[in-house]
C-alpha cells in the first residue's frame, strides 16, 4: 500500500509539472500576453509598456518566466491578482467555499438518483422504466449546460416565479434556508450530466453483480429480494462507482464553471472566467494549478478507498 501510494504521488507529480508546463506556455503565448490590459489604458506610451513589462519580468524568455514563477509556487508564493493585487491563494479560498457547496449537494443528488434509476435499470431489464432510463440518460449526455441552465431558469424562476434565478443568497439576507433555495437550480444543472453517467454505470455494475453464483446462492437460501438486492448484489455492485467516483472529478469541476457563469453564483469557475477576461495570468495559473491538485488528489484516494473497500485486492 505504501510503495503503491509512492508510485502515484510521484506520478501525480509529474502530470502537475506537465501541466504548468502546457498552462503557462498557453497563455503567454496568446494573442495580447498579460500586459494587453496595460496596453488599453488612455496615455499609456511604449515606454511605460516597457518599464511595466521589465518590472514583471515579461521581457525575459518564457523558459526564465516559468522557472521564476514555480520557483515561487515551490515555497508557497502563488503571486498576486493582476486586478486587486489580493494574494491569489487568498481569493482562490474567498471563492472555494462556494464551489464546493454547489459541487457536494449536485454530487448527492447524481449518487442518490443515479444509483435508483441505475438499480432500477438493471433489475428491470428491457422494461419501459429501463428503456426509458437509456433514453434519458443519453439526451442528458447531448444536452450543453448552459442551455440547460438557461432553459430551467426560464421555466422556473422567470415564467412561475418557484425559484431565484441566480446568486447565491438574497442580496441582505444569510440565511440557511435562502442560500438552500438559491442551490436548487444550479445543483439539479450540474448533477443532469453525473446522473446520466452513474445511472449507466450502476446498470452495467449491478447487472454483472446479480449474475454471480452468491448472488443466486442467497436466492436459494430463501433470502428476501429486498435482502439479497440491499446486502449482497448492491454492495458489491457500488465497488467500482468508487473508481467511477473519482472520474467525475473534473467533469464536476468543468461543469461547474459554467454553471456558476449561467447562475452568477460566486465559485472559483466564475473566477476562472473572469480572470481570463481581465487577463489576470497569475490567477488563471493559481486557478489551474488548484484545480488540477483537487483532480489528482480525488483519484488517488478514490484508488485508495477501492483499495480498502475490496480486500480482494493486492498490489505486487
Amino acid at each position: 500500500m505504501v510503495s503503491y501510494a509512492l508510485q502515484r504521488l510521484g506520478q501525480s507529480i509529474i502530470l502537475l509539472v506537465l501541466v504548468s508546463m502546457i498552462g503557462f506556455a498557453v497563455l503567454h503565448l496568446a494573442p495580447g500576453g498579460p500586459l494587453a490590459q496595460f496596453a488599453m489604458s488612455p496615455g499609456m506610451s511604449v515606454a511605460q509598456m516597457q518599464r511595466i513589462a521589465h518590472q514583471m519580468g515579461l521581457d525575459q524568455p518564457l523558459p526564465i518566466q516559468y522557472g521564476v514563477w514555480a520557483g515561487h509556487i515551490l515555497v508557497g508564493d502563488w503571486g498576486h491578482s493582476y486586478r486587486d493585487n489580493q494574494p491569489v491563494l487568498t481569493v482562490i479560498a474567498s471563492h472555494l467555499g462556494a464551489t464546493l457547496e454547489l459541487m457536494v449537494a449536485s454530487t448527492l443528488i447524481a449518487v442518490l438518483l443515479g444509483t435508483w434509476v441505475g438499480v432500477l435499470g438493471a433489475i428491470r431489464r428491457y422494461s419501459l422504466a429501463d428503456y426509458l432510463a437509456t433514453i434519458g440518460a443519453m439526451i442528458a449526455l447531448s444536452i450543453p449546460t448552459f442551455w440547460f441552465g438557461l432553459v430551467v431558469i426560464y421555466i422556473f424562476a422567470v415564467r412561475l416565479e418557484w425559484l431565484p434565478a441566480g446568486n447565491i443568497a438574497t442580496a441582505g439576507t444569510d440565511a440557511l434556508l435562502d442560500r438552500a433555495i438559491h442551490l436548487i437550480l444550479p445543483s439539479a444543472v450540474l448533477a443532469l450530466v453525473t446522473v446520466a453517467t452513474w445511472s449507466r454505470y450502476m446498470r452495467a455494475s449491478m447487472l454483472e453483480v446479480i449474475s454471480q453464483d452468491y448472488v443466486r446462492t442467497a436466492r436459494a437460501k430463501g433470502l428476501s429480494r429486498g435482502r439479497v438486492l440491499i446486502h449482497h448484489a448492491l454492495r458489491n455492485a457500488l465497488l467500482p462507482m468508487i473508481t467511477v467516483a473519482g472520474l467525475q472529478l473534473p467533469t464536476l469541476l468543468g461543469g461547474a464553471l459554467v454553471t456558476e457563469t449561467v447562475f452568477t453564483w460566486p465559485g472559483m469557475g466564475r473566477l476562472f472566467l473572469d480572470s481570463l477576461g481581465y487577463r489576470d495570468y497569475p490567477m488563471v495559473m493559481g486557478l489551474l494549478m488548484f484545480t488540477a491538485v483537487l483532480v489528482l488528489l480525488g483519484n488517488f484516494l478514490a484508488d485508495l478507498l477501492y483499495l480498502v473497500a475490496d480486500p480482494r485486492i493486492r498490489l505486487r
